[in-house]
């Protein structure tokens, strides 16, 4: 599997907001991602969130490759929402589908790392499928700041990270 990163809509907004409490670490993660050559993924699902409150336009478009919204995508949709079971009480089912949707993206393209600040429901569903053998993609949140190995295939982290 190639390294490759698929955008959550979350992960945008704290890129392009200086105000929000992440910027800064999104910042980081995104050069990391151009110095790396790394290929950096756009879902049109993601579009559609960001469009409701801001143009797409105010994102770094050229530095995307975008990704459209498939049949295989869709099913792959359906298989992982099957498989998740129950939701938590209190969350969303609209923002819980459009989450398993940009997973099912991410695993059809085999894109291994989705880039978000959404703690509270794409990261918590996408470890639940991952650590149930169900998905074999990884949510990178910003909230544990960054990581230069955030990358690796192996989930190894770096030395630098246990020495203070």
């Amino acid at each position: 599997m190639t390294v490759s990163v698929l955008l959550d809509t979350s992960f945008l907004i704290s890129l392009v907001d200086r105000n929000r409490v992440n910027h800064n670490t999104a910042a980081l993660y995104y050069k990391l991602l151009l110095e790396q050559q790394t290929p950096i993924y756009f879902s049109s699902i993601v579009a559609a969130e960001i469009a409701i409150k801001q143009p797409i336009t105010d994102l770094p478009l050229k530095n995307f490759r975008t990704i459209p919204f498939n049949i295989p995508h869709s099913i792959e949709s359906a298989r992982l929402w099957n498989l998740l079971g129950t939701r938590d009480d209190g969350d969303s089912r609209s923002v819980i589908r459009d989450d398993i949707k940009i997973m099912a993206q991410a695993s059809h393209e085999t894109i291994p790392f989705i880039l978000t600040e959404d703690a509270s429901t794409l990261y918590k569903y996408c470890e639940r499928l991952r650590t149930s053998g169900n998905l074999n993609v990884r949510a990178i949140k910003l909230a544990d700041g960054f990581d230069y190995s955030a990358f690796r295939l192996d989930g190894q982290k770096d030395f630098d990270c246990f020495v203070s």
